[in-house]
């Protein structure tokens, strides 16, 4: 193909040979590094985040691939359109491989001569285009007949502007190929002009981008997906703040009774979030002023993360609530709760404790569900409750639970806690302990308070001391703690 000259200016000069040769080591060489972190890329195809990165990985190795492409061919310059014999077969003349291979992603270049009524096309063309390189190439007004329905008006509008306005082309369009595949095709080119300031040819490259679009395709689509994600993370994470914050009480300071309440039992409570996920989960902690005067104290734990576990745990409140009015035993409550969860359409498990304190006798009779017993503080001293038979809650069907009793004095202080309120790292190093004894620990950890509660005048200021204590340390789940003071 002729040099491209307009009036007013020449064309560029080509860069020597040596600098093509290093960009084109640049290239492979940053195409290796980006090839790397693909692979170090997630592949899970259930995690937008991986599924955006890895996509972004591909896309730049398509970009790289083509440099490298265009680069070589700017070394070894346009590849001459290959002689066939006359006789030879129009399905051979482009062998698919050649159609399918590297070559696509090559630039081809053209020139029409519009005083000479001709055209000249590269060997690439050919290949990009799918045409027969024995065949003659295709007239301005013939190109269009490669083009898609719907963008023929727009190849059409970019050819005009050149040939009348003396514009430079540069847009995209898709072809049909003979073996009925589409390509998308990025052309650009200028008119060259006669010494009149006429068109007399126009020039143009042609580079098929159909990978490089549908890799960009995808990465929109992964970016969609991502930020689709993110937002219904988003929108879960706030309904399940709102269930949680609607169904437990707001308790800043000492907890409050709808009226009165207990004069014998001074109460408050704490729920500490995850550290390390911003998913709520299905701690809850209460305390209820029943018809006959007796308190009801209850903390648990429904098993997983989300707004399905926060409406499950808002749930099992609202039916222990509204069993325990019917003056109900810890026990026997524990095991409708069990049933309730076990006749539940999607499965789950609980831990659970429930106590009734009775005033008049200062008795506290409760039951427990796989969870932690409570703690009874006493003149400086610590201890955890004997614990009564108790399975998870939906771990078997049938399940029965056992009821335990405790007198209680004035001054004492009770704490019911949840799994994760004291970080597994915090008592393991104190205690020496096996892993399996992490439990004691954590128990532990808390009854090493004792000496600091002896004395202090509300539940309040024992909540404050747990939190000071245990509420910025590292915690892979959230956890609440709930005190009560017998006061007289």
């Amino acid at each position: 193909m002729p040099s491209h000259l307009s009036a007013d200016r020449s064309a560029a000069q080509p860069p020597q040979r040596g600098t093509v040769e290093a960009l084109i080591s640049q290239t492979r060489r940053l195409r290796g590094e980006v090839d790397a972190v693909r692979r170090d890329a997630p592949a899970d195809g259930e995690d937008p985040q991986g599924r955006w990165q890895r996509a972004l990985c591909d896309l730049a190795m398509h970009q790289l691939n083509d440099l490298d492409e265009h680069l070589a061919q700017l070394r070894d310059g346009p590849s001459p359109v290959p002689v066939q014999p006359s006789a030879a077969p129009a399905a051979r003349a482009v062998p698919a491989a050649s159609r399918r291979g590297s070559l696509l992603s090559r630039v081809g270049s053209a020139e029409w001569n519009l005083l000479a009524d001709d055209a000249s096309w590269s060997g690439e063309l050919y290949q990009i285009l799918g045409r027969d390189p024995a065949a003659p190439p295709l007239t301005l007004d013939e190109l269009p007949s490669l083009v898609l329905d719907e963008d023929r008006s727009m190849l059409t509008a970019m050819v005009t502007d050149c040939l009348i306005d003396a514009k430079p082309i540069d847009g995209e369009f898709r072809i049909v190929r003979p073996d009925g595949g589409v390509r998308t095709v990025h052309m650009m080119g200028e008119p060259v002009l006669d010494a009149d300031g006429s068109t007399a040819s126009m020039w143009a490259v042609l580079r098929d981008v159909s990978e490089l679009r549908r890799s960009q395709r995808t990465v929109s689509e992964t970016r969609d997906s991502l930020q689709r994600a993110r937002h219904i993370a988003q929108t879960e994470h706030r309904l399940a703040v709102e269930l949680q914050e609607a169904v437990l009480p707001p308790w800043r300071g000492s907890l409050r009774f709808p009226q009165r309440g207990p004069a014998t039992l001074d109460l408050a409570a704490h729920y500490l979030p995850s550290s390390t996920s911003a998913l709520i989960g299905g701690n809850w902690y209460d305390a209820l002023e029943l018809p006959d005067g007796d308190t009801l104290l209850s903390v648990g734990d429904l098993t997983g993360h989300g707004v399905a576990v926060a409406s499950g745990m808002a749930m099992l409140l609202g039916a222990l609530r509204g069993m325990a009015v019917t003056g109900a035993q810890p026990g026997q409550l524990l095991i409708w709760l069990n049933q309730l969860l076990d006749a539940s359409v999607q499965p789950a498990l609980g831990s659970a404790v429930c106590g009734r304190y009775r005033p008049k006798t200062r008795t506290l009779s409760w039951a427990q569900a796989g969870h932690p017993a409570p703690l009874l503080f006493r003149n400086g001293t610590g201890r955890a409750l004997a614990a009564p038979d108790g399975v998870l809650l939906g771990a078997t069907s049938g399940a029965t639970y056992g009821q335990a009793e405790e007198t209680l004095e004035e001054g004492d202080l009770l704490l019911l806690h949840t799994d994760g309120l004291v970080p597994w790292r915090w008592g393991s190093p104190r205690t020496g302990e096996a892993e399996s004894g992490g439990g004691t620990a954590a128990v532990q950890s808390l009854l090493d308070l004792a000496p600091r509660f002896d004395g202090v005048r509300s539940a309040q200021d024992c909540v404050r001391m747990v939190v000071e204590e245990f509420g910025e340390s590292e915690r892979e789940d959230d956890a609440c703690v709930l005190i009560a003071r017998v006061s007289s």
